[in-house]
């Protein structure tokens, strides 16, 4: 496995670092990774309430822990516990999500549903909703005139659901992914609840946001779905999203500086490859070009005067892929075995590599908030 991490920007994240029972926030310099953990800046939440985190993580003194390589090639499944590996580069912060966020693929699955294969019916929804926004489905703003317009004739055609509602209307979908220190990092096994047996990666970008709303950098995240559960009912999105291990968040956090900043988060394209024990082989893309609510949208809808987040949060942004691509059987669609190694790769970003198991066999999650601050005080740092 590699990272393949470009060889310009600021990186920071978070390891196991054996020696102190505990993690510590690292930072990539060349191809060493440098414990940059201190009394005043012991926790990544701390890093990005800074002015300028980026200058701190290139600058700040630190002890070199060792080099990239090594840490990656002990981020596994069953990592040696001697040895550093990677952990998610969030620590403090809860992480949040938004879904629908990329109507026009949405508008196109639903219209297909509705026209129950009938080529003519969903031409003639597709043009009646092209003839209301002037141009074609990625033309929709959400909470526009033309977006409530074309929710009217949506709802005349019957092609309505609750997802449109989210995906076109004026209030985004905001939901709890992860509790603060669950997210696991690159290498770990990502996990599925053991009940669904229709389910997928969901490969995203990650915010990073401190408490007053700066955004400060970002990373890959995989929003595992199960799409059996949550098809059942909308009530069951938290048992269908928030498991042990179901959220992985890596492998660093690429913090906004002069090399890189939102508008390249904006253009970003994210690849998707997912590698079966039976040698099936999925590959999909997801663009931000085509998401129909802007970054800052979501962050502003998630926290405001409405919901503070003393703590800042990670802000996962949605996707465009949704997989089509038949495993087994012909028209059987795509879901994940176990073994299925998924990879989510951005160029300024890096690789994301998680192995899918259960999350009933993944490794418990023990370390939590209140152990961190038990370590972080038997060491000196608070």
């Amino acid at each position: 496995m590699t990272l393949n991490l470009p060889d310009t920007g600021t990186f920071v994240g978070r390891i196991w670092l054996p020696e102190a029972q505990g993690p510590a926030l690292v930072a990539r310099r060349s191809d060493r990774l440098v414990d940059i953990t201190s009394a005043n800046v012991p926790t990544m939440q701390e890093l990005l309430e800074l002015d300028d985190p980026a200058t701190e993580a290139r600058e700040v003194p630190g002890t070199d822990v060792c080099s990239l390589a090594d840490v990656v090639a002990n981020s596994t499944e069953a990592p040696n516990p001697d040895k550093p590996y990677f952990l998610a580069p969030s620590d403090l912060q809860p992480i949040k999500a938004c879904g629908v966020t990329f109507v026009s693929s949405m508008l196109e699955r639903v219209i297909e549903e509705k026209a129950k294969g009938d080529p003519a019916k969903a031409d003639a929804i597709r043009a009646r909703c092209t003839e209301i926004l002037g141009d074609s489905l990625r033309a929709v703003v959400p909470g526009s005139e033309k977006a409530m317009a074309l929710k009217e004739a949506l709802i005349a055609e019957d092609v309505w659901s609750q997802y449109l509602e989210v995906g076109i209307g004026p209030d985004a979908e905001v939901f709890t992914k992860s509790q603060a220190m669950s997210a696991v990092g690159f290498g770990a096994s990502i996990g599925l609840h053991p009940i669904s047996t229709w389910n997928n990666p969901e490969p995203e970008v990650v915010l990073a946001v401190d408490s007053t709303g700066r955004i400060r950098g970002a990373t890959l995240g995989n929003d595992v779905n199960l799409r059996d559960v949550e098809g059942r009912s909308a009530l069951l999105l938290g048992k269908a999203k928030d498991n042990n291990a179901s959220c992985a968040i890596g492998p660093m956090l690429r913090l906004f500086d002069d090399s890189y900043g939102l508008d390249d988060v904006r253009q970003a394209k994210l690849t998707l490859q997912v590698t079966g024990e039976d040698g099936f082989v999925l590959n999909g893309t997801s663009s931000m070009t085509e998401i129909s609510r802007d970054p800052e949208n979501l962050v502003g809808q998630t926290r405001g005067t409405h919901h503070q987040y003393p703590d800042g949060f990670f802000l996962m942004l949605g996707t465009l892929f949704a997989p089509t691509q038949d495993r087994d059987t012909p028209g059987g669609g795509f879901t994940h075995k176990m073994g299925d190694v998924v990879e989510i790769s951005n160029p300024a970003l890096g690789v994301l590599s998680n192995t899918v198991r259960l999350s009933t066999e993944c490794p418990p999650w023990e370390f939590g908030t209140s152990a961190l601050m038990k370590n972080l005080a038997a060491r000196d740092l608070i």
